[in-house]
């Protein structure tokens, strides 16, 4: 197991992330410096703003797993999240700046309000609180699952742990918190993954040619994982960047709009190296452990067998980094769905500045207690992080597309549409669990997205577009 060193590198990085959350909530004056960070951030912070939302527990924890059991395919995951960052940032990251701007928007709610209406929003709120419950689940389960095999505790302690820290730096510090811990959080990962993590694995065994020689022949299958889970994961993922309000989030806190298309597609850029030192760290595991039935906590068996003490101990954090550092922007954006797209806009809107950042804390702890016990529940991270994808996907891609593409929209057809969708998400999902017959086996994507393109424009066509729609805000 870990040597005294190692172990002493683990926990002090935990206690610099809360230190840093204390820090940074010493330097908020506003409620936009504490959701958006008072709009002013360049391209590296919003880059890594992206990389640490997106490269999480699935991208490292669960690719590397799926890459062990199935070979270069379980490469897919990541690279998907790289074309949807590419498609995000070529054709929507300067528009939803400037429409932020021009509103003083700060959640995506806000940017659906502004083209349909405020029952639309509604329903974009809660799908969206759902759909962040299960990324940071997803993101808890992983983090659980490595700390349960470092400290050779049980994995309910583990989680608890990373759970209480997250939710600490999260909810004191804000978005100020998340993009300092994220600067940290991505050098490590990087450092960790990249740097160090490929030449250890080339070291120990893990050639270009011993894989060619030695693993079997299926590993080097691109359809390997299955077609279609792949390719759920290849619309799933890519319509996911449109419709995640995280995205918003960090398009709203951009300095300028330039800075934020820059920040996103570079981004999409540092990807490539973290597919690849996944995909090499994965490869590594199949060639050196042919005999494990399970790859769920492979990555750590590979860091604590071959990395020496000290270099372990960094690629430990580094592995923890990209966990937490999607986990902490995931509860804070449900925690700003709460407060300010439920409870400023519905309930108090003129609540003041320092009793919303306490309601705010407070969600915060109620989206990290509801994560917490989904990822005690389910476990999978990759399946966890599939339903929030499907979600979100399925509900909200068509009435968000259409809201900026078109020049008048219809406020019922999109109500409709992300309300139906999310409940045939959920049903199919629900059904898919209890078996109840063969067909509830195809991913619930397929039949909520299909709701979601019938309904949104059947009722456009059928009854015209909103006139209130064609007075509201228009590209």
């Amino acid at each position: 197991m870990l040597g005294y060193i190692d172990t002493g590198i683990i926990f002090a990085y935990l206690v610099l992330m809360i230190a840093i959350g204390i820090y940074a909530s010493r330097q908020q004056n506003s409620v936009e410096d504490y959701f958006v960070a008072g709009g002013r951030l360049g391209s590296f912070s919003i880059a890594c703003l992206w990389l640490a939302s997106w490269v999480g527990g699935a991208a490292i924890v669960g690719g590397t797993t799926k890459v062990f059991e199935f070979g270069i395919s379980g490469g897919w995951y990541t690279l998907s999240m790289m074309i949807g960052c590419l498609l995000f940032g070529t054709f929507f990251a300067a528009r939803v700046k400037q429409k932020g701007d021009e509103h003083q928007l700060l959640t995506y709610p806000d940017f659906i309000e502004t083209r349909y209406d405020s029952r639309t929003r509604i329903v974009a709120t809660v799908t969206t609180i759902i759909a962040y419950i299960a990324y940071s689940a997803g993101q808890l389960a992983a983090a659980g699952a490595v700390l349960s095999t470092l400290l050779d505790w049980d994995y309910s302690s583990s989680l608890l742990l990373a759970s209480s820290i997250i939710v600490v730096y999260t909810a004191t510090g804000g978005l100020l918190a998340v993009t300092y811990t994220d600067w940290v959080q991505m050098t490590l990962l990087f450092v960790g993954v990249v740097v160090v993590g490929i030449p250890v694995a080339i070291a120990n065994g893990g050639t270009w040619e011993a894989f060619t020689t030695h693993l079997p022949q299926g590993h080097f299958d691109p359809m390997g994982w299955g077609l279609p889970t792949m390719l759920a994961l290849g619309v799933s993922i890519p319509l996911s960047f449109f419709v995640a309000m995280d995205g918003y989030t960090r398009m709203f806190a951009a300095r300028d709009g330039v800075v934020a298309k820059r920040g996103t597609l570079l981004a999409a850029l540092f990807l490539l190296p973290l597919v690849i030192g996944s995909t090499w760290l994965g490869m590594t595991a199949g060639l050196l452990y042919p005999d494990v039935d399970s790859g769920g906590d492979i990555l750590s068996r590979l860091i604590i067998e071959l990395f020496p003490v000290g270099l372990k101990g960094l690629l430990l954090i580094g592995l923890l980094a990209a966990l937490m550092s999607t986990a902490d922007i995931c509860i804070l954006t449900a925690a700003a769905n709460g407060s300010r797209d439920i409870y400023q806009r519905y309930m108090n809107p003129q609540v003041a500045p320092r009793q919303l950042f306490r309601i705010s804390m407070y969600l915060a702890g109620f989206v990290g207690v509801a994560s917490g016990l989904m990822a005690w529940q389910m476990q999978d991270v990759v399946d966890i992080l599939l339903l929030a994808f499907t979600i979100n996907g399925a509900a909200l891609f068509v009435p968000t597309i259409a809201m900026v593409t078109l020049k008048t929209v219809n406020a019922a057809a999109a109500f409709w549409s992300i309300s139906l969708a999310l409940v045939t998400v959920i049903v199919w999902y629900l059904a898919s669990v209890a078996q109840l017959a063969p067909v509830f086996q195809y991913d619930p994507l397929w039949p909520g997205l299909v709701v979601s393109i019938v309904i949104f424009f059947g009722i456009s066509l059928g009854i015209g577009r909103s006139s209130s729609g064609s007075n509201r805000l228009s590209h």
